[in-house]
Protein backbone atom coordinates (compact mmCIF):
# COMPACT_ATOMS: atom_id res chain seq x y z
CA UNK A 1 0.00 0.00 0.00
CA UNK A 2 1.30 3.44 -0.53
CA UNK A 3 1.91 6.42 1.95
CA UNK A 4 -0.86 7.95 -0.17
CA UNK A 5 -3.12 5.37 0.57
CA UNK A 6 -2.14 4.39 3.80
CA UNK A 7 -2.79 8.23 5.28
CA UNK A 8 -6.44 8.30 3.48
CA UNK A 9 -7.44 4.82 4.86
CA UNK A 10 -6.19 6.42 8.20
CA UNK A 11 -8.12 9.14 7.98
CA UNK A 12 -11.35 7.43 6.82
CA UNK A 13 -10.97 5.10 10.08
CA UNK A 14 -10.68 8.27 12.03
CA UNK A 15 -13.57 10.14 10.88
CA UNK A 16 -15.64 7.12 11.16
CA UNK A 17 -14.48 6.51 14.54
CA UNK A 18 -15.11 10.13 15.42
CA UNK A 19 -18.52 9.85 14.16
CA UNK A 20 -19.10 6.87 16.36
CA UNK A 21 -17.90 8.49 19.31
CA UNK A 22 -19.97 11.45 18.67
CA UNK A 23 -23.16 9.22 17.86
CA UNK A 24 -22.27 7.33 21.35
CA UNK A 25 -22.01 10.58 23.04
CA UNK A 26 -25.53 11.71 21.68
CA UNK A 27 -27.30 8.90 23.23
CA UNK A 28 -30.05 10.31 25.95
CA UNK A 29 -29.12 9.54 29.46
CA UNK A 30 -31.90 6.73 30.46
CA UNK A 31 -33.61 7.71 33.87
CA UNK A 32 -35.65 5.05 35.66
CA UNK A 33 -39.04 5.59 37.65
CA UNK A 34 -40.87 3.35 40.06
CA UNK A 35 -44.14 4.15 41.14
CA UNK A 36 -46.14 2.15 43.98
CA UNK A 37 -49.39 2.88 42.49
CA UNK A 38 -50.52 3.82 39.02
CA UNK A 39 -50.36 7.03 37.91
CA UNK A 40 -53.57 7.97 37.67
CA UNK A 41 -54.38 7.64 40.96
CA UNK A 42 -54.41 11.47 41.24
CA UNK A 43 -52.62 11.54 44.11
CA UNK A 44 -49.14 10.57 45.23
CA UNK A 45 -47.84 8.68 41.87
CA UNK A 46 -49.53 11.24 39.62
CA UNK A 47 -47.47 13.95 41.19
CA UNK A 48 -44.29 11.79 41.12
CA UNK A 49 -45.36 11.29 37.36
CA UNK A 50 -45.86 14.97 36.80
CA UNK A 51 -42.25 15.69 38.27
CA UNK A 52 -41.20 13.17 35.47
CA UNK A 53 -42.86 14.50 33.25
CA UNK A 54 -40.88 18.38 34.81
CA UNK A 55 -37.20 16.01 33.86
CA UNK A 56 -38.54 15.44 30.03
CA UNK A 57 -39.08 19.07 29.07
CA UNK A 58 -36.14 20.33 31.17
CA UNK A 59 -33.77 18.33 29.49
CA UNK A 60 -35.35 17.20 26.36
CA UNK A 61 -33.23 14.79 23.90
CA UNK A 62 -30.78 14.60 26.65
CA UNK A 63 -32.94 12.60 28.54
CA UNK A 64 -34.76 9.27 28.00
CA UNK A 65 -37.47 8.46 30.73
CA UNK A 66 -39.59 5.35 31.50
CA UNK A 67 -41.70 4.85 34.34
CA UNK A 68 -42.52 1.32 36.23
CA UNK A 69 -46.05 1.57 37.72
CA UNK A 70 -48.31 -0.62 40.11
CA UNK A 71 -44.76 -2.25 41.77
CA UNK A 72 -45.07 -3.98 45.45
CA UNK A 73 -43.11 -3.20 48.32
CA UNK A 74 -42.02 -6.76 47.88
CA UNK A 75 -38.99 -8.70 46.38
CA UNK A 76 -40.71 -7.36 43.12
CA UNK A 77 -39.36 -4.12 43.55
CA UNK A 78 -35.73 -5.45 43.69
CA UNK A 79 -36.37 -7.16 40.56
CA UNK A 80 -37.54 -3.76 39.05
CA UNK A 81 -34.23 -2.18 40.44
CA UNK A 82 -32.02 -4.46 39.25
CA UNK A 83 -33.67 -5.34 36.20
CA UNK A 84 -33.38 -0.95 35.13
CA UNK A 85 -29.65 -1.09 35.96
CA UNK A 86 -28.64 -3.64 34.05
CA UNK A 87 -30.48 -1.96 31.27
CA UNK A 88 -28.13 0.58 31.73
CA UNK A 89 -29.98 3.23 33.50
CA UNK A 90 -27.99 6.61 34.63
CA UNK A 91 -30.43 7.24 37.65
CA UNK A 92 -33.52 5.06 39.22
CA UNK A 93 -35.40 6.40 41.39
CA UNK A 94 -37.71 4.75 44.05
CA UNK A 95 -40.85 6.80 44.87
CA UNK A 96 -42.12 4.62 48.61
CA UNK A 97 -41.02 4.39 51.60
CA UNK A 98 -41.10 0.15 51.56
CA UNK A 99 -38.73 0.30 48.39
CA UNK A 100 -35.22 1.38 50.98
CA UNK A 101 -34.40 -2.07 51.89
CA UNK A 102 -34.68 -3.51 48.08
CA UNK A 103 -33.02 -0.29 46.41
CA UNK A 104 -29.81 -0.55 49.25
CA UNK A 105 -29.27 -4.39 48.19
CA UNK A 106 -29.17 -3.24 44.25
CA UNK A 107 -27.40 -0.29 45.10
CA UNK A 108 -24.25 -2.15 46.29
CA UNK A 109 -24.32 -4.35 43.15
CA UNK A 110 -24.40 -1.76 40.77
CA UNK A 111 -21.96 1.09 42.30
CA UNK A 112 -22.01 3.29 38.82
CA UNK A 113 -25.83 3.43 38.64
CA UNK A 114 -27.38 6.93 40.86
CA UNK A 115 -30.07 5.20 43.23
CA UNK A 116 -32.43 7.89 44.95
CA UNK A 117 -34.94 6.74 47.41
CA UNK A 118 -38.08 8.76 48.36
CA UNK A 119 -38.94 9.21 51.97
CA UNK A 120 -36.49 6.88 53.32
CA UNK A 121 -32.79 7.10 55.54
CA UNK A 122 -30.53 4.53 54.29
CA UNK A 123 -27.80 6.22 52.14
CA UNK A 124 -24.69 5.17 50.34
CA UNK A 125 -22.19 6.18 48.08
CA UNK A 126 -24.63 5.72 44.76
CA UNK A 127 -27.72 6.19 46.91
CA UNK A 128 -29.33 9.44 48.12
CA UNK A 129 -32.79 10.29 49.79
CA UNK A 130 -35.25 12.65 49.09
CA UNK A 131 -38.39 13.83 49.86
CA UNK A 132 -41.07 17.42 50.30
CA UNK A 133 -42.00 18.30 53.68
CA UNK A 134 -45.74 17.13 53.40
CA UNK A 135 -46.41 18.22 57.04
CA UNK A 136 -46.28 21.54 55.49
CA UNK A 137 -49.00 21.43 53.37
CA UNK A 138 -50.86 19.26 56.10
CA UNK A 139 -50.32 22.07 58.57
CA UNK A 140 -51.76 25.10 56.08
CA UNK A 141 -54.78 22.09 55.55
CA UNK A 142 -55.05 22.25 59.30
CA UNK A 143 -55.35 26.12 59.41
CA UNK A 144 -58.19 26.06 56.61
CA UNK A 145 -60.12 22.80 58.74
CA UNK A 146 -60.09 24.46 61.82
CA UNK A 147 -61.56 27.53 60.55
CA UNK A 148 -64.41 25.93 58.49
CA UNK A 149 -65.61 22.82 60.45
CA UNK A 150 -68.60 23.37 62.40
CA UNK A 151 -68.37 20.21 64.38
CA UNK A 152 -64.54 20.49 65.47
CA UNK A 153 -64.27 17.25 64.81
CA UNK A 154 -61.64 16.38 62.16
CA UNK A 155 -61.18 12.87 60.31
CA UNK A 156 -58.27 11.59 58.42
CA UNK A 157 -57.99 8.79 56.35
CA UNK A 158 -54.05 7.63 57.18
CA UNK A 159 -52.43 4.75 55.04
CA UNK A 160 -49.00 3.36 56.87
CA UNK A 161 -48.24 3.98 60.48
CA UNK A 162 -44.66 5.42 59.51
CA UNK A 163 -43.44 8.77 61.35
CA UNK A 164 -44.13 10.28 57.79
CA UNK A 165 -47.75 9.99 57.96
CA UNK A 166 -48.39 10.27 61.71
CA UNK A 167 -46.30 13.95 61.21
CA UNK A 168 -48.68 15.10 58.92
CA UNK A 169 -51.49 13.90 60.73
CA UNK A 170 -50.21 15.98 63.77
CA UNK A 171 -49.41 18.91 61.26
CA UNK A 172 -52.95 18.48 60.40
CA UNK A 173 -54.20 19.29 64.48
CA UNK A 174 -51.71 21.67 65.17
CA UNK A 175 -52.92 24.14 62.71
CA UNK A 176 -56.64 23.44 63.40
CA UNK A 177 -55.80 24.04 66.44
CA UNK A 178 -54.08 27.05 66.23
CA UNK A 179 -57.27 28.51 65.18
CA UNK A 180 -59.94 26.18 67.04
CA UNK A 181 -58.06 25.20 70.29
CA UNK A 182 -61.14 22.62 70.75
CA UNK A 183 -60.61 20.86 67.20
CA UNK A 184 -59.79 17.10 67.75
CA UNK A 185 -58.62 14.54 64.60
CA UNK A 186 -59.41 11.12 64.66
CA UNK A 187 -57.86 8.63 62.28
CA UNK A 188 -58.89 5.69 60.49
CA UNK A 189 -55.64 3.71 59.01
CA UNK A 190 -56.32 1.78 55.77
CA UNK A 191 -53.30 0.15 55.78
CA UNK A 192 -52.86 0.64 51.46
CA UNK A 193 -50.98 3.69 49.97
CA UNK A 194 -53.99 2.81 47.16
CA UNK A 195 -56.80 0.88 47.73
CA UNK A 196 -59.86 3.78 46.76
CA UNK A 197 -62.47 1.04 48.30
CA UNK A 198 -61.18 0.97 51.16
CA UNK A 199 -60.90 4.88 51.33
CA UNK A 200 -63.80 5.29 50.67
CA UNK A 201 -65.58 3.38 53.55
CA UNK A 202 -62.88 4.68 56.53
CA UNK A 203 -64.10 8.42 55.02
CA UNK A 204 -67.94 7.45 55.47
CA UNK A 205 -66.64 6.03 58.91
CA UNK A 206 -65.54 9.13 60.05
CA UNK A 207 -68.54 11.25 58.61
CA UNK A 208 -70.45 8.88 60.68
CA UNK A 209 -68.61 9.56 64.21
CA UNK A 210 -68.96 12.89 63.28
CA UNK A 211 -66.24 14.36 61.04
CA UNK A 212 -67.09 17.67 58.86
CA UNK A 213 -63.88 17.92 57.36
CA UNK A 214 -61.52 14.87 56.07
CA UNK A 215 -58.08 15.15 54.88
CA UNK A 216 -56.04 12.26 53.88
CA UNK A 217 -52.55 10.43 53.73
CA UNK A 218 -53.88 8.22 50.65
CA UNK A 219 -53.11 8.58 46.91
CA UNK A 220 -56.98 7.99 45.74
CA UNK A 221 -59.40 11.10 45.42
CA UNK A 222 -62.39 8.49 46.79
CA UNK A 223 -62.57 10.64 50.28
CA UNK A 224 -63.00 14.09 48.25
CA UNK A 225 -65.62 11.88 46.57
CA UNK A 226 -67.29 10.08 49.60
CA UNK A 227 -67.20 14.30 51.18
CA UNK A 228 -69.71 15.37 48.19
CA UNK A 229 -71.89 12.46 48.21
CA UNK A 230 -72.72 13.14 52.53
CA UNK A 231 -72.66 16.76 52.18
CA UNK A 232 -69.23 17.48 54.15
CA UNK A 233 -66.17 18.47 53.08
CA UNK A 234 -62.40 17.46 52.50
CA UNK A 235 -59.39 18.09 50.70
CA UNK A 236 -57.03 17.40 47.87
CA UNK A 237 -54.22 15.27 48.48
CA UNK A 238 -50.42 15.89 46.71
CA UNK A 239 -52.60 16.86 43.60
CA UNK A 240 -55.90 19.09 42.86
CA UNK A 241 -58.58 17.16 43.08
CA UNK A 242 -61.69 19.16 42.99
CA UNK A 243 -62.79 17.83 39.67
CA UNK A 244 -63.91 14.85 42.05
CA UNK A 245 -66.04 16.90 44.43
CA UNK A 246 -66.29 20.44 43.53
CA UNK A 247 -68.59 21.28 46.27
CA UNK A 248 -66.47 19.71 48.90
CA UNK A 249 -62.95 20.28 48.15
CA UNK A 250 -62.00 22.85 50.15
CA UNK A 251 -58.13 23.36 49.27
CA UNK A 252 -55.17 21.13 47.98
CA UNK A 253 -51.89 20.24 49.24
CA UNK A 254 -50.06 19.98 46.35
CA UNK A 255 -46.63 18.47 45.60
CA UNK A 256 -43.71 19.66 43.03
CA UNK A 257 -41.52 16.76 42.54
CA UNK A 258 -40.35 18.21 39.62
CA UNK A 259 -38.08 20.93 41.39
CA UNK A 260 -36.11 17.97 43.21
CA UNK A 261 -35.82 15.36 40.16
CA UNK A 262 -35.04 18.52 37.66
CA UNK A 263 -31.47 19.26 40.28
CA UNK A 264 -30.86 15.64 41.02
CA UNK A 265 -31.01 14.56 37.02
CA UNK A 266 -29.15 17.80 36.12
CA UNK A 267 -26.60 16.77 38.31
CA UNK A 268 -26.45 13.14 37.11
CA UNK A 269 -25.97 14.46 33.74
CA UNK A 270 -22.96 16.72 34.61
CA UNK A 271 -21.10 14.52 37.27
CA UNK A 272 -21.64 16.14 39.93
CA UNK A 273 -24.14 14.18 42.01
CA UNK A 274 -23.36 13.70 45.47
CA UNK A 275 -24.84 11.22 48.15
CA UNK A 276 -27.12 13.29 50.55
CA UNK A 277 -30.52 13.53 52.14
CA UNK A 278 -32.92 16.02 50.37
CA UNK A 279 -35.75 17.72 52.09
CA UNK A 280 -37.50 20.42 50.68
CA UNK A 281 -40.63 21.74 51.16
CA UNK A 282 -42.46 25.97 50.79
CA UNK A 283 -39.09 27.51 50.75
CA UNK A 284 -37.98 25.57 47.66
CA UNK A 285 -41.44 25.30 46.22
CA UNK A 286 -42.24 21.39 46.81
CA UNK A 287 -45.35 22.25 48.41
CA UNK A 288 -48.16 24.48 48.63
CA UNK A 289 -51.93 25.33 49.04
CA UNK A 290 -53.66 25.34 45.68
CA UNK A 291 -56.78 25.06 44.34
CA UNK A 292 -59.30 26.94 46.83
CA UNK A 293 -62.87 26.04 46.48
CA UNK A 294 -65.88 28.40 46.48
CA UNK A 295 -66.70 27.47 49.96
CA UNK A 296 -63.40 29.06 51.49
CA UNK A 297 -63.98 32.74 52.35
CA UNK A 298 -61.97 34.77 51.01
CA UNK A 299 -60.29 35.88 54.88
CA UNK A 300 -59.90 31.85 55.47
CA UNK A 301 -58.22 31.80 52.26
CA UNK A 302 -55.52 34.67 52.53
CA UNK A 303 -54.89 33.06 56.29
CA UNK A 304 -54.00 30.06 55.01
CA UNK A 305 -51.25 32.31 52.45
CA UNK A 306 -49.89 34.07 55.10
CA UNK A 307 -49.00 31.08 57.13
CA UNK A 308 -47.76 29.66 53.56
CA UNK A 309 -45.64 32.54 53.38
CA UNK A 310 -44.40 32.66 57.08
CA UNK A 311 -43.26 28.89 56.41
CA UNK A 312 -41.37 29.76 53.20
CA UNK A 313 -39.88 32.69 55.20
CA UNK A 314 -38.70 30.83 58.18
CA UNK A 315 -40.81 32.59 60.68
CA UNK A 316 -43.41 29.52 60.93
CA UNK A 317 -42.42 26.25 61.86
CA UNK A 318 -45.25 23.42 62.43
CA UNK A 319 -43.68 21.98 65.37
CA UNK A 320 -42.88 24.51 67.83
CA UNK A 321 -43.13 24.75 71.42
CA UNK A 322 -44.87 24.42 73.73
CA UNK A 323 -46.07 21.04 72.20
CA UNK A 324 -47.55 18.46 73.88
CA UNK A 325 -47.97 14.74 73.49
CA UNK A 326 -51.87 13.07 73.38
CA UNK A 327 -50.98 11.89 76.79
CA UNK A 328 -50.44 15.87 78.22
CA UNK A 329 -46.45 15.38 78.30
CA UNK A 330 -44.52 18.08 77.06
CA UNK A 331 -42.46 17.24 73.99
CA UNK A 332 -41.58 20.76 73.17
CA UNK A 333 -40.77 23.28 75.55
CA UNK A 334 -42.18 26.73 74.08
CA UNK A 335 -40.08 28.88 71.31
CA UNK A 336 -38.03 25.67 70.78
CA UNK A 337 -38.31 23.83 67.32
CA UNK A 338 -38.36 20.67 66.74
CA UNK A 339 -35.30 19.36 64.40
CA UNK A 340 -35.33 17.10 61.48
CA UNK A 341 -34.10 14.21 63.29
CA UNK A 342 -36.77 14.06 65.65
CA UNK A 343 -39.77 14.75 62.84
CA UNK A 344 -38.02 11.86 60.64
CA UNK A 345 -38.97 9.20 63.84
CA UNK A 346 -42.13 10.94 65.13
CA UNK A 347 -43.97 8.14 66.49
CA UNK A 348 -46.58 9.83 68.89
CA UNK A 349 -49.88 11.53 68.95
CA UNK A 350 -49.98 15.03 69.90
CA UNK A 351 -52.74 17.00 72.11
CA UNK A 352 -56.03 16.65 69.96
CA UNK A 353 -55.25 13.58 68.23
CA UNK A 354 -57.78 10.93 69.61
CA UNK A 355 -57.07 6.93 69.17
CA UNK A 356 -54.28 5.36 69.15
CA UNK A 357 -51.31 4.72 66.61
CA UNK A 358 -51.82 1.00 65.65
CA UNK A 359 -48.75 -1.42 67.14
Amino acid sequence: MSLSRFKTAATCVAVTLGLASQAFAADPAKIGFVYIGPTGDHGWTYSHDQGRKAVEAKFGDKVKTTFVENVPETADAERVFRDLAQQGYKAIFATSFGYMNQQVKVAKAFPKTTFMHATGYKTAPNLGVYDVRTYEGAYMLGVVAGKMSKSGKLGVVASIPIPEVIRNINAFTLGARSVNPKATTRAIWVNSWFDPGKEREAALTLIAQGSDVLMQNTDSPAVVQAAQEKGVLAFGWDSDMSKFGGKAHLAASVLNWGVIYTKAVGEVLDGTWKTGDLWWGVKEGAVNIEAFGPAVPADVKKLAEERRDAIKAGKLHPFTGPLKAQDGKEVLAAAMTMGDPDLRKMNFYVEGVEGSIPK
